[in-house]
């Protein structure tokens, strides 16, 4: 009987949290569409120059089929239905989407400061606030790497508020002392039945030291809904007590993660810089690289001969780095940024698979440059080359969360059956994607699962 009541509750509870948000959609909370579009009728975009993604070339002639929130069709252009709504391009270029494949969706526009110590109420308003501001920059689709983000999914899903697509991996796990402990060192040593760390309480972080704690963990954040699972397998730079250099987590620890997930159908990511961690991270199965801007030779063929992901970003120790102030944090920023063009260039060379993240941490303001950062990798690559990274590479990257998928289908392409995230600019991606950093003048129009958010044309 009190498992039947148990139960009722929860149900009740659960029905209620909805009921909730459905009333704050209904007095007009919900975003509208900029464009008034006829019910029923399908969408025809005309006029257009197109990159779909994959193809390293701009093609022409072809008009865009959009109905039920995919791309019905890439057709010959004037053949269209003659009951569609019609969107004249004027000659301008159609993008996927664009997709930040390292996101931190509730951390990015705070300070370390008030993520550690403020109701966690004030972060989720904030990154409410934020998400608005990451689709008007025209990313469609984020991979959230990290923080308390399920609530805000659920809301822009939900139609709530506007923003992206969020693949979420709830709280970083973290081993004790690891990049994920953001504990001060008075509340050490930690015994039994001590209270769980704020970050831990609010699902920034899960600390988690050896196979059972980890699986644990890691199922915690499969149950709240994760589409991937992110590990901490080496130091970093905003954390004051791991140097860069160590090595996180026992394989078999790590093991205990890949196996969890893969059991839910998906993988796991891992922050890690260095050589030890990538080869040890790559040996227990993980798929998917984040920064890895000091590997070596070695290392970066192994991750081309284990065809994993390297999830990598443009650290360059300029006016877009995450600001720190603490010596220490700068040294290691330093040292990180150093090796970012080695990294770009010979995982380039190596055929390494490569997709695109910002990693915008604890940076009020810094969101902003997330368009810019983008641009910065045309000085490493064609910019076709570089805005298939965060289109076609990032949305096969996303892929792999497999029945995980939060929804089912493919992302950063322009194809038939694809999801209908486009883009339409002033400028042209073959010769420079410099106008990607200026979406306020440049994105004409912005379009999510088949609806018009930014329209200037």
């Amino acid at each position: 009987m009190d498992r039947i009541e148990a139960d009722i509750t929860r149900r009740q509870l659960i029905g209620g949290m909805s009921a909730v948000i459905g009333m704050f959609a209904g007095f007009g909370l919900a975003p509208t569409e900029v464009r008034a579009q006829s019910p029923g009728r399908p969408t025809l975009l005309t006029n257009l120059r197109f990159f779909d993604g994959q193809t390293l070339s701009v093609q022409t002639g072809r008009d865009i089929l959009v109905d039920g929130g995919r791309i019905a069709a890439i057709l010959p252009a004037g053949t269209g239905p003659g009951d569609a709504d019609i969107i004249d391009c004027g000659a301008r270029t159609v993008t996927p989407g664009l997709i930040d494949c390292h996101w931190h969706a509730t951390l990015a526009s705070v300070s370390q400061t008030a993520a550690l110590t403020q109701d966690i109420a004030l972060i989720h308003l904030i990154s409410g606030q934020e998400a608005g501001a990451t689709l008007r920059r025209g990313f469609t689709t984020v991979r959230d790497t990290g923080g308390p983000v399920f609530g805000l999914k659920t809301a822009i899903d939900r139609g709530v508020l506007p923003g992206p697509r969020v693949f979420p991996s709830g709280a970083m796990i973290s081993q004790t002392s690891g990049h994920g402990d953001f504990r001060f060192l008075n509340t050490l040593p930690r015994m039994p039945g001590d209270p769980a760390d704020h970050t831990e309480r609010t699902g920034v972080a899960a600390i988690a030291d050896g196979r059972d704690e980890v699986l644990r963990r890691t199922r915690e954040q499969l149950m709240k809904g994760a589409s991937q699972v992110k590990i901490m397998a080496g130091g970093g730079v905003s954390s004051l007590y791991d140097p860069l250099d160590t090595a996180q987590f026992l394989e078999e620890e790590m093991d205990a993660a890949v196996r969890a997930a893969a059991d839910w159908g998906t993988y796991v990511c891992a922050h890690v810089y260095t050589p030890e961690g990538i080869q040890r991270s790559l040996r227990a199965g993980v798929k998917s690289i984040e920064h890895g801007q000091l590997a070596d030779t070695e290392t970066i063929r192994m991750m081309r001969e284990e065809g994993a992901w390297w999830s990598i970003q443009p650290f360059l120790a300029d006016e877009d780095a995450n600001p720190k102030s603490d010596p220490i944090q700068q040294a290691k920023q330093k040292q990180v940024a150093e090796g970012t063009i080695r990294a770009f260039e010979e995982g380039r060379a190596e055929g390494v698979n490569m997709a695109f993240g910002t990693d915008i941490l604890l940076n009020p303001g810094g969101s902003q440059s997330q368009g810019r950062q983008l641009t910065k990798l045309a000085r490493f690559m064609a910019p076709l080359q570089a805005l298939r990274m965060a289109t076609g590479a990032a949305g096969e990257l996303l892929a792999l969360s497999g029945p995980r998928d939060p929804y089912q289908g493919r992302l950063g392409v322009l194809e038939e059956g694809a999801h209908a995230d486009l883009l339409v600019w002033d400028g042209d991606p073959e010769t420079s994607i410099d106008f990607i950093q200026d979406p306020e003048t440049n994105l004409r129009l912005g379009m999510k699962a088949g609806r018009v958010f930014k329209e200037t044309l």
